[in-house]
């Protein structure tokens, strides 16, 4: 394999836009692991002390991920993330207003690998609130990672909160509105399918989110992320391959996928883990509205899925041509 190495004479800017996404990489593939061997050589070593005040506090503030998180806007507005989305670059497109009196699901698609679109649109400020004043982005994730000492605290600050069905109806749950859940409705198994021109969402059986948005009356968001899934390559596994299948299973026992993915180096193009430069255009539909009903039926539920299925569908065929998507393409569901 021929490598292509980085011109010499690269700006600055782009150098320092290449470190703020390889820091993010390593927050999203390693700081958990580094987080959790760090709290055990605090039990093993002289300062136990402290790893026992740490479990103290875990134990009294175990159930903030489900109640709302703990951001920092200091973190959600370190210089980092500017270069994070200019790297891409990130682009959030308002179709319509979102009144903050109301509070709102938002549906992202396509997970892609690593769901930068999601990180840089509603974890870092000021995008989403410039776009939506009156809005607090709340970012969904797996429950599984607020278990781990020390990297809960990061991810919190940065407005991330579980995922559970507890969490979702704490932020829905807010009488004066304002409140925004974003859920990356085709889940981990969906970044098993992020291959670059990929359109297929896992999202068919996913009725979940359209059940909550019933019983607190919140109006659900349809949302693209137009070149999500260019960001890296990954390596070839079908439906019913070995791979896949051993993918599905590990998915299955551990809550999360392992796409075996590339992309591009720091100082060369050919091979690495930093995301290729593709620019990513997070499109935000208009909201369907939402009548509440605390126990609705299997059809009303059946009802509003097909309705958002059809206005995500509309949204992206409304958009396509403006991110570079031949007009033959259109969205698979699965």
């Amino acid at each position: 394999m021929k490598v292509e190495f980085a011109p010499i004479n690269i700006p600055l800017k782009r150098r320092i836009q290449t470190v703020a996404v390889l820091q993010w990489i390593f927050s999203f593939l390693l700081l958990a692991e580094f987080c959790c061997g760090f709290f055990v050589i605090l039990i093993l070593g002289n300062f136990w002390f402290l790893a026992v005040l740490y479990l103290l506090w875990l134990y009294l503030d175990w159930g903030t991920p489900c109640a709302g998180g703990r951001r920092s806007h200091w973190v959600r507005s370190w210089t980092v993330w500017k270069y994070f989305r200019e790297y891409f670059p990130i682009h959030l497109i308002k179709t319509s207003e979102l009144n903050p009196n109301h509070n709102y699901l938002l549906g992202f698609h396509p997970h892609g690998v690593l769901v930068a679109g999601a990180f840089g649109n509603f974890c870092t400020d000021p995008p989403f609130k410039n776009l939506f004043p009156g809005l607090t982005p709340y970012l969904h994730i797996m429950p599984i990672w607020f278990g781990c000492p020390f990297f809960r605290e990061y991810i919190m600050s940065a407005g991330m909160v579980s995922a559970s069905k507890e969490s979702v109806s704490h932020v829905l749950s807010n009488k004066g509105g304002g409140h925004a859940s974003v859920i990356v409705i085709g889940g981990a198994e969906e970044s098993l399918n992020a291959h670059p021109g990929s359109l297929t969402l896992n999202i068919l059986k996913r009725k979940g989110f359209i059940k909550m948005a019933l019983k607190h009356g919140a109006h659900l968001v349809p949302m693209f992320s137009f070149g999500e899934n260019e960001l890296f390559k990954q390596v070839a596994n079908p439906k019913g391959s070995w791979l896949r299948n051993v993918q599905e299973k590990l998915q299955k026992i551990m809550g999360f996928a392992l796409p075996l993915f590339h992309a591009r180096g720091v100082f060369q193009y050919s091979f690495g883990l930093i995301p290729y430069r593709q620019p990513i255009h997070t499109v935000v539909g208009s909201p369907i509205p939402v009548k509440q009903n605390l126990n609705p039926t299997t059809e009303e539920i059946d009802q509003l899925h097909a309705l958002y299925l059809q206005k995500l569908k509309k949204l992206f065929e409304e958009h396509k041509g403006n991110y570079g998507i031949p007009a033959h393409k259109s969205l698979i569901f699965e």
